[in-house]
């Protein structure tokens, strides 16, 4: 059955994509290896080590069109994209919304990786084979909703804190020449040929060495824990579990898991019937949450909403851009950073563990997935797209999208707490009250 065939059961797609996903379904890791907020700390501090290698797709494409293809579906450029290089590769429809952001990583001249989720996978292969290109694909699939390991090609590391760079150079037993950011270099550890890419997940983006994403042949993967582990330890290195690793997106600003704006187009049936019901696309965490738009397409987000605006690039012909050009100049909505108020923070944590009536939403630590409506004197003006706490942004934060105008350092807005119909269409959310919290805007991560 094709996601297509699902979406036709229901008078609505958001109606059909209202999916209650079971808790910890997400990652195949250990939720804490000491306890979250220790291994939060770490990469502020000294440093944490993430096992990246199960719970993210892999999808390796080459041949005589693989440049073309990723060109012509994605909105970044590619001058002088090659070995070496990598970038966040970033898809959009015809009507401009985003489908999807993997990180694409150039591994030979003719060969490239995506990583990340499968959303953007999807998509590529798909515009491949309708479209004619000459390339091959070989996908390594995710481990998501089981705990251990899944076969892949490579294992995956980040290592990320103000000391990843020494600690590499430790296990190297030696100084190491610096790698640029978003730029790979190869470094022999005791033996183990490891590819590094130097970017980061909870630093500021751009800054030299705060992470490197470490990758290399999964047969390796125990002696290369192993060599890291035993050279990060006079360093303070921590390694870190699921808990932390689903935090460390609200300092940097990624917004992982968008809804994919391909329900509703009608141009897009073919795509829907290509796809399985199975796909990652029928289980996106969409509907959680007080913001609840009428269609699903009111998830949907431009570039500009998500922060990606600067990686738009007019210099070649793509999926999408005849829609953004004409969207350039019109209002957006912003990325910013909410931090709750510290007092209305209290309250909802000790009104829902105390059961007191009316009961919130549980604030479980340290993050919740969620799309809660955000307000201002009464009126929608975006919405959350992830909340937590870590110790770097020093209170319980949402990483939302608002209306341009309101997008103003200091301003004071409201959340609106809980879901839409009080969890009656989640078994694994206990009933409750929407209850609005006090937050103030930030145009950067209070964490940087």
């Amino acid at each position: 059955m094709s996601l297509q065939d699902k979406l036709d059961r229901f008078p609505t797609a958001i109606s059909a994509l209202t999916v209650a996903l079971p808790p910890a379904y997400h990652f195949p890791y250990p939720p804490e290896h000491t306890n979250w907020r220790d291994e939060q700390r770490a990469w502020g501090t000294t440093a944490v080590l993430f096992n990246q290698s199960w719970h993210m797709t892999d999808l390796y494409i080459s041949g005589p069109d693989a440049l073309r293809l990723l060109s012509d579906t994605s909105v970044n450029g590619y001058r002088g994209f090659g070995a070496g290089r990598a970038k966040q590769y970033l898809a959009v429809t015809d009507e401009g919304y985003v489908v999807g952001d993997s990180i694409l990583f150039g591994l030979e001249d003719d060969l490239f990786s995506l990583v990340g989720f499968e959303l953007p996978m999807n998509w590529i292969q798909y515009q491949a084979e309708v479209g004619g290109y000459d390339v091959t694909f070989q996908r390594d699939a995710a481990g998501w909703g089981r705990l251990g390991a899944v076969p892949k090609r490579l294992y995956r590391y980040e290592l990320e804190g103000p000391a990843a760079w020494a600690i590499l150079e430790t296990a190297a037993g030696r100084r190491l020449d610096p790698i640029g950011f978003f730029r790979m270099g190869e470094i022999e550890l005791g033996g183990l040929r490891v590819r590094a890419l130097n970017h980061t997940m909870g630093g500021v983006p751009g800054q030299e060495s705060t992470g490197l994403e470490l990758f290399g042949p999964a047969d390796q993967r125990e002696a290369f824990v192993e060599r890291i582990l035993a050279a990060g330890e006079p360093h303070g290195l921590l390694q870190g579990g699921a808990l932390a690793y689903g935090t460390a997106s609200l300092e940097s600003g990624w917004i992982g898991g968008v809804v994919p704006a391909i329900y509703t187009s009608p141009s897009l049936r073919p795509y829907r019937e290509w796809l399985p019901d199975t796909a990652f696309e029928n289980v996106v965490p969409a509907t959680s949450g007080s913001f609840r738009p009428a269609e699903i397409d009111g998830y949907y987000a431009t570039p500009w909403d998500l922060g990606y605006g600067h990686m738009v690039r007019f210099d070649h012909d793509f999926i999408g851009r005849e829609a953004l050009e004409a969207a350039a100049s019109d209002p957006h909505r912003r990325k910013v950073w909410l931090s709750w108020n510290d007092d209305d923070t209290a309250g909802v944590l000790a009104d829902a563990a105390l059961d007191r009536f009316p009961r919130p939403r549980d604030l479980y630590a340290p993050y919740h997935q969620v799309r809660d409506a955000v307000l201002r004197d009464g009126r929608t003006i975006g919405l959350t797209h992830q909340t937590g706490y870590t110790p770097g942004l020093g209170a319980w934060t949402s990483l939302a999208s608002i209306d341009e105008a309101e997008a103003v350092e200091g301003a004071e807005v409201e959340i609106l707490w809980g879901d839409f119909d009080g969890g009656a269409s989640d078994p694994y959310v206990p009933d409750h009250v929407q209850r609005p919290v006090r937050a103030t805007v930030h145009l950067q991560s209070p964490a940087l």
